[in-house]
């Protein structure tokens, strides 16, 4: 194999990896905010629900999650899991996702001084109001450090999606690298890992300096 027929795979697996990256944030991102708001609740129950799976999702491996939502349409409820591997890699990245976020989403939240809800409540303020004006853009500001550190990763866990044989990046490297015997395909992935983080850290330092008013 030559080494542009070489490159032009492992573009398509890129694409396939960036796809994955991309949905996972567009559906982990708010979905952390709705469990943070779970977590948080005065109700007992549900926090303590909510505060479990959590716990499961951050201490169970991700590939381990990808499996069983794979796998769970198939051995619960006899289903066909024909087309089902994209949106199960996307489902499985989105919720273990959401869970790291949630604990971020809360500790920002948590770290606001309770005096601004009683000055926003005093001027009139809804708590709806009080939570998207006032509260949750001091709280993107606070927890964003944590989440270039947890976009970072997930640049490199979209590699876990070769455990249901899904051809990403890595999956396709592999395979060129086992059946050419060569190292070659592994050092342009790491580059395409390499320079797509150095994006994304640039991309939330930029974030961080147009926050830096609060």
């Amino acid at each position: 194999m030559n080494f542009q027929v070489m490159m032009e795979q492992l573009a398509g697996g890129m694409l396939a990896s960036m796809g994955i990256f991309f949905l996972t944030l567009i559906f982990s991102l708010p979905l952390g905010l709705l469990v943070a708001f779970g977590r948080m609740s005065k109700n007992r129950v549900v926090s303590g629900i909510i505060g479990f799976l959590i716990s499961v999702l951050r201490g169970t491996p991700l590939m381990l999650q990808l499996l069983v939502v794979y796998f769970f349409p198939y051995y619960l409820f006899g289903w066909s899991i024909a087309g089902w591997r994209f949106p199960a890699i996307i489902v499985g990245f989105s919720v273990n996702y959401a869970a790291y976020f949630a604990e971020i989403y809360r500790s920002g939240i948590e770290a606001i001084d309770k005096g601004q809800h009683e000055a926003a409540y005093i001027l009139g303020y809804t708590k709806t109001q009080t939570f998207f004006r006032i509260i949750l853009p001091q709280v993107i500001k606070i927890i964003l450090p944590a989440i270039t550190n947890e976009i970072i990763t997930l640049v490199k866990d979209t590699s876990l999606a070769f455990s249901l044989s899904y051809m990403e990046m890595f999956s396709i490297a592999k395979q060129i690298a086992a059946r050419e015997t060569t190292f070659l395909p592994f050092l342009v992935s790491a580059v395409f890992y390499y320079v797509f983080n150095l994006i994304v850290a640039f991309v939330m330092r930029r974030m961080e300096k147009r926050l830096a008013y609060y």
